[in-house]
């Protein structure tokens, strides 16, 4: 789902309540599990960052996606859960009611240690690395762009919108002046039609 949300509230609000509650409470384990993360949106994804991104949440139609940059970690954890795709280091929750929070709890927390391991020995994946093996295109997942309008000044408006007044006013006059000088005609005629 591309969202134009700026926070993971933001984008959390935007969802139908099904899927608000799931990724609310992956979302929540998260911030939890792995301290120090920092949660971001970006391409559309709900991002946790350790070093460079560590998670990023999806909320597909039917569908919820968790990436997992340490495939290692996600290997290890493949037999205890269904919807794991090992070529993409992704776990695909179909089941909204039923979400194996106990099973992603374990492959949060081993992806923090593996990640800090990494950050001392200083081999942590790009984010064009992780985006190219989680099959992420970035033009695919970007934001639509603000459509954006020209307004005129107010000042001309404000003429125009006077101009027509004086229009429709002098026009108005117009026809009172006809018909006074109708209804003056008429007057007279029926003053002159009196004496007579």
């Amino acid at each position: 789902m591309i969202t134009t949300a700026t926070t993971v509230g933001a984008y959390l609000r935007d969802l139908p309540p099904d899927r608000r509650v799931a990724m609310a409470r992956v979302c929540s384990m998260i911030r939890r599990s792995a301290r120090g993360v920092r949660e971001s949106m970006r391409y559309g994804l709900a991002f946790y960052e350790l070093d460079g991104p560590l998670f990023a949440l999806e909320s597909g139609r039917r569908h919820m996606s968790l990436y997992v940059a340490e495939h290692e970690v996600v290997m290890r954890h493949k037999e205890e859960l269904a919807g794991v795709n090992a070529a993409r280091s992704f776990i695909r929750f179909s089941d909204f009611n039923r979400l194996p929070l106990d099973v992603v709890e374990k492959i949060v927390r081993e992806s923090v240690v593996a990640r800090r391991a990494r950050a001392t020995n200083g081999s942590i994946p790009t984010q064009a690395e992780l985006l190219k093996l989680w099959a992420i295109k970035e033009e695919a997942a970007q934001a639509p762009q603000a459509v954006t309008r020209s307004v005129a000044p107010s000042a001309p408006k404000a003429a125009v919108a006077r101009g027509v007044t004086v229009k429709r006013g002098a026009a108005r006059a117009a026809t009172l002046r006809r018909a006074n000088g109708k209804a003056s005609a008429r007057g007279a005629a029926e003053r002159r039609s009196a004496r007579s």
